[in-house]
């Protein structure tokens, strides 16, 4: 996986490229669904270097699994990207748009709803003192 620093735009874009694929696949919908929502511009990010972050997942995703699509995302993958996001307001704005990118094709499949899950459990939980 190619890195990102911390709470970078790229490093938040590559989360909700995480999303776009939870279902096993992304489509057209998802994209104007995040075009419509403006969330590039949310994430501080032109729309052309958030699709060059989608693509160089999928890329990615490709490659750690030698060519063959399993149609889901590794826990260990997942938690890594999750680790790359620390910051209370975009961990926020991100789960916010993950779950209005996957509603937007009007049903949420198993693999968009065990995401959703571990996004809230590592994200929001109360920080101990």
């Amino acid at each position: 996986m190619k890195n990102y620093p911390v709470n970078s735009p790229e490093a938040a874009a590559r989360v909700l490229a995480m999303a776009m694929v939870a279902d096993g696949q992304y489509s057209m919908v998802e994209l104007r669904a995040l075009d419509r929502q403006n969330v590039p511009a949310l994430l501080g990010i032109t729309p052309e270097a958030f699709k060059a972050v989608v693509d160089d997942f999928c890329q990615d995703l490709l490659l750690a699994s030698a060519g063959q699509w399993t149609g889901s995302v590794e826990a260990g993958i997942r938690e890594q990207l999750m680790r790359e996001i620390t910051d209370r307001p975009l961990q926020e704005l991100i789960l916010q748009q993950c779950e209005a990118l996957m509603l937007c094709d009007g049903h949420l499949a198993d693999g968009e709803v065990e995401l959703l899950d571990a996004l809230s459990a590592a994200w929001r939980r109360p920080v101990l003192l």
